[in-house]
């Protein structure tokens, strides 16, 4: 490893191949100074990136590629959507879109190490396929960047280049959570049990559940993603203290990055790991939280896509739903509105339009109820969501879908 300044970086990224293939840090993790240097040097390149977060660079010659697709990246007339599972991004990386440079955010160097922080995911498997190839690694070091343990760890002998930057990490402040979240949240906590595993990404329904149960004792946290409601559990006493957190990434207020900052009780793992269903599977009552736009009456939901656009992608949640479903005392949440007040129309529908991003779900929960469905026949998982997840104003009109399809 050579630590380099702005203007070394810059002789070194014009001898990169034409139109390279670039994966960086996402999330709010991006490496900024990294991609500013890249953008002024190099006059075409494929930038990929996860739920890229608004200011990546933008002109002709940048052509945008990611499996999940962040506001950054949203709509673009640019971009690249490849279709994928997040626990299979590695995969990608290793066999069909190798890196010929990766572009990281960094903690500042501790002995012979940095930490990729907040943001581990498919990183190291970036990581390793860009090596495997002759591609480049190479490290933007912040003192900003909390130091985690577990994947996040990266050697000298791993990193090509470093370069010194100091420059505000993003934060993400929790929400005000508005009363359906808060109801949707309150059924699905009521069925949650102490000394359940967790999985819940982010946003007003997660947080409403995580709030919920502070009061549990003997938590446990398997998840892609936490943010600050994760940290209030702690604080309540309602984590299991002799079993670590795992997770792949996280996002949250700076008070989260400085919990997490050398906290050997947080793990912070690589995405095969995490988001392994056979992983998930082993862990103990396992509970999925996840979101979805739509679901029809076959128990089949659509969270990636609006008007058969393409919204932001499979993610992780088709792992952690497979893994739930087969861990002992697991479940298997699917949490939305029952109405959609912007558009003014019902989420829950007769039968997909768009393309489906998950089915079976041990329960799909709206603020109308909570209607089961693994384990039911067809039939009874149809009546289950329009009489239990259903606005009441549309039952009726499903009730006739669900006849004329043959489900009642």
């Amino acid at each position: 490893m050579r630590v380099i300044s702005i203007d070394q970086l810059r002789s070194i990224l014009a001898n990169l191949p034409d139109n390279p293939r670039i994966v960086a840090s996402g999330n709010f993790a991006t490496p900024r100074t990294l991609l500013a240097t890249l953008d002024s040097t190099v006059e075409s390149y494929r930038l990929h990136m996860l739920n890229a977060q608004p200011g990546i660079p933008d002109r002709a010659g940048v052509t945008y590629e990611t499996a999940f697709v962040g506001p950054g990246m949203r709509h673009h007339p640019r971009l690249v959507y490849v279709p994928c599972r997040l626990s299979l991004v590695p995969a990608l990386f290793r066999d069909h879109h190798v890196p010929d440079a990766v572009l990281l955010h960094a903690s500042s160097q501790r002995y012979d190490t940095v930490s990729l922080g907040t943001e581990v995911n498919v990183l190291p498997a970036a990581i390793e396929a860009a090596r495997m190839h002759g591609g480049l690694v190479i490290v933007q070091a912040n003192p900003n960047m909390p130091y985690t343990y577990g994947d996040a760890q990266i050697y000298e002998h791993e990193i090509d280049y470093l370069v010194e930057v100091d420059e505000p990490l993003p934060t993400h402040e929790p929400g005000a959570i508005g009363d359906i979240a808060r109801e949707i949240g309150a059924r699905i906590a009521g069925r949650v049990d102490q000394h359940a595993t967790l999985q819940l990404g982010i946003g007003s329904v997660p947080d409403a559940v995580l709030a919920e149960l502070t009061g549990h004792r003997g938590m446990r946290i398997w998840t892609e993603m936490f943010s600050d409601g994760v940290l209030a559990l702690h604080r309540a006493g309602a984590l299991d203290p002799q079993v670590p957190i795992t997770a792949s990434f996280l996002f949250g207020s700076c008070e989260l990055y400085d919990w997490v900052h050398l906290n050997r009780s947080v793990r912070m793992m690589r995405t095969e790991r995490t988001n392994d269903p056979a992983q998930i599977a082993r862990q103990a009552r396992m509970t999925s939280v996840n979101a979805a736009l739509q679901v029809d009456l076959f128990d089949q939901a659509n969270a990636s896509r609006v008007k058969g656009r393409i919204y932001s992608g499979f993610g992780g949640s088709t792992d952690f739903i497979v893994g739930a479903l087969h861990s002992r005392g697991g479940q298997s949440f699917m949490a939305l509105p029952s109405w959609h007040a912007k558009a003014q129309v019902s989420t829950i529908v007769p039968r997909l339009t768009d393309p489906v991003t998950s089915f079976q779900h041990s329960f799909v929960v709206t603020e109308q109820g909570m209607a089961p469905c693994f384990g039911h026949s067809q039939r009874e998982q149809a009546q289950s969501i329009i009489s239990n997840a259903a606005h009441p104003s549309v039952r009726d009109e499903l009730q006739d879908a669900a006849a004329a399809m043959g489900l009642l």
